[in-house]
């Protein structure tokens, strides 16, 4: 296995951190770890604990689709839960699929090609006519989160090393690589609560970002990766090391310093992705700002699990930028899923 092959689990501060939220808005909460392995026995200790609602974190440990095993389970037992549904949470994890939707419903996206062998032959709409790339590619694996597999190498310009790294990643990640036009500009991202009531799932469920916010979700100030704050070595970009490493000095710009225009375009776009890949409860769109073109953004993914950390994750430094404490941000996200399901 890859050494940052547990990159994406939770710590047991954020663990602890949640179940004191729940606890400090009426419920009764306990942790139960995502596995059915003994000692852990997930299903038993499930059929056994009875809960009305679960509060799902689960990054799962394996597999191509891993973030939507325990959903699984739990519809398999009928139980709630909050967050998006297993179709989605596979989805969402598999970045060329994703992108593939965002396409179809034409969403921008940076243009892209996936291997899964080193030697496959470049789709010829990447080349130039004298065989040479037509602008610099990235390179990551299809099925991680957290960066993994992102660094400066990742940056191409190339056909001779977009290959070395297609093979490195293969070779580590053993999973199909992700290669799309590398956006050079800032990176924001959108978080949202709420879901998608019937009459504005219409109005966003069109190939096009819709023109009025749906109500029903509430969006968080933007968030910016201050990349400026960070060595030359991390090439501009959000990698696995600062996500890692640097987790406890995260430099960040929270409002993100945006013309109103834009916030509001990248707020529809937010709203477009989250009907078109299904989300609920809660979510978060990731994208980049081409300064080749004037701050066009290109949404680069969607994160319908986002992490939860108090100190450090996205979603909550954006919440706490709007004035929400962490305990109303993790009870909020119950709330949404607890009259989504019908529960009292």
């Amino acid at each position: 296995m890859p050494a940052d092959q547990w990159d994406d689990l939770d710590s047991p501060k954020t663990i602890d951190n949640l179940v004191a939220a729940l606890k400090t808005g009426g419920h009764e909460a306990q942790f139960l770890e995502a596995s059915i392995e003994p000692p852990h026995n997930l299903v038993q200790r499930l059929s056994d604990y009875r809960p009305d609602l679960c509060f799902n974190i689960a990054e799962g440990h394996f597999g191509d689709s891993r973030e939507s095993q325990v959903p699984a389970v739990l519809e398999m037992l009928r139980i709630p839960y909050t967050g998006s549904r297993l179709l989605t949470l596979a989805l969402a994890l598999d970045k060329p699929m994703t992108k593939r939707v965002l396409w179809y419903h034409g969403l921008p996206t940076p243009e892209f090609q996936v291997f899964e062998r080193p030697d496959e032959p470049l789709d010829e709409d990447l080349l130039n006519p004298d065989g040479s790339l037509r602008f610099p590619m990235f390179v990551k694996p299809s099925r991680e989160g957290t960066s993994m597999g992102v660094s400066a190498e990742s940056i191409v310009t190339t056909v001779d090393t977009l290959y070395v790294q297609v093979g490195k990643q293969l070779q580590r990640y053993n999973e199909p690589i992700l290669c799309e036009h590398y956006i050079k500009g800032r990176e924001i991202t959108i978080g949202m609560l709420g879901n998608l009531a019937p009459t504005a799932a219409r109005r966003v469920n069109e190939r096009t970002a819709p023109h009025v916010l749906p109500e029903t979700l509430t969006f968080f100030p933007a968030l910016e990766v201050d990349l400026r704050a960070y060595s030359e070595s991390e090439a501009g970009l959000y990698t696995n090391y600062m996500k890692v490493e640097l987790a406890d000095d995260f430099r960040y710009l929270c409002p993100a310093p945006l013309a109103a225009e834009k916030e509001q375009e990248l707020r529809l776009l937010a709203a477009a992705v989250f009907r078109v890949i299904d989300c609920k409860d809660v979510s978060r769109v990731d994208f980049r700002l081409d300064e080749a073109e004037g701050d066009k953004p290109y949404i680069l993914e969607v994160n319908p699990l986002p992490g939860l950390n108090p100190g450090y994750s996205d979603l909550c430094i954006q919440a706490r930028a709007a004035g929400w404490s962490y305990e109303q941000l993790i009870n909020a996200i119950v709330d949404q899923a607890a009259r989504r399901h019908g529960l009292a």
